[in-house]
C-alpha cells in the first residue's frame, strides 16, 4: 500500500509538473532556405558610380539548405568562351575578365531567431582571400520579401554590391 501511495504522488507531480510547463514557442521558418535566381547586380562606388556587377545578362544560383549549407555561383553572362576551349588553357586577357566578373564560394549559414539571414562562413571560394571570412549582417545584407531576396554586400574599400534574386519555384 505504501508503494501505490509512493506512485501515486509520483505520478501527480508529474502530471502537474508538465501541465504547469509552458509550451514551447514555434521556431519561426528559415526565410531564406530554397535556391534563388540572380536577377540583377549593381556595383555602386564611393564616387556614385553605378555599374552592371556581372555584365547585362547576369547568370547565377544561391541555395541555402536546410541543413545550414550555402552554395553561390554568379557569373557574367556576357563573357565568350575562351577561344582554345580549355577550362585551363585561357589566355592571360581570358582569365583575368573570367576572374573579375565571377564569384563561387560555398559553406555554412546562421538565421536568427525570427528566421532571417544572420551570417555565413565562407569554407571555400573561387576568391581565396574569402576563405575562412566570417560575415555578419553587417558586410552582408540578405532581405526575404516574399519570393525576392536583396543581398547587400559591402567590400572593405567601400564599395557597395546590390544583387536581386528571385526563388526559384
Amino acid at each position: 500500500m505504501r508503494r501505490a501511495r509512493l506512485r501515486a504522488i509520483v505520478a501527480a507531480f508529474a502530471l502537474a509538473t508538465l501541465s504547469a510547463t509552458p509550451t514551447m514557442a514555434q521556431e519561426a521558418p528559415n526565410q531564406v532556405v530554397g535556391t534563388w535566381r540572380m536577377v540583377s547586380a549593381h556595383i555602386e562606388r564611393a564616387d556614385g558610380t553605378r555599374i552592371a556587377a556581372y555584365g547585362n545578362r547576369p547568370s547565377g544560383l544561391l541555395i541555402f539548405a536546410p541543413d545550414m549549407h550555402y552554395v553561390e555561383v554568379l557569373t557574367n553572362g556576357d563573357l565568350p568562351p575562351f577561344a582554345s576551349g580549355v577550362r585551363g588553357e585561357g589566355t592571360d586577357a581570358e582569365n583575368r575578365a573570367a576572374m573579375a566578373s565571377s564569384i563561387g564560394m560555398f559553406g555554412t549559414y546562421t538565421v536568427d531567431a525570427d528566421g532571417a539571414f544572420s551570417g555565413n562562413r565562407v569554407e571555400g571560394a573561387t576568391f581565396p582571400n574569402w576563405i575562412g571570412n566570417v560575415r555578419t549582417t553587417r558586410e552582408l545584407r540578405l532581405v526575404v520579401d516574399g519570393d525576392t531576396m536583396t543581398e547587400q554586400f559591402t567590400r572593405p574599400d567601400g564599395t557597395q554590391i546590390e544583387i536581386v534574386f528571385a526563388r526559384v519555384r
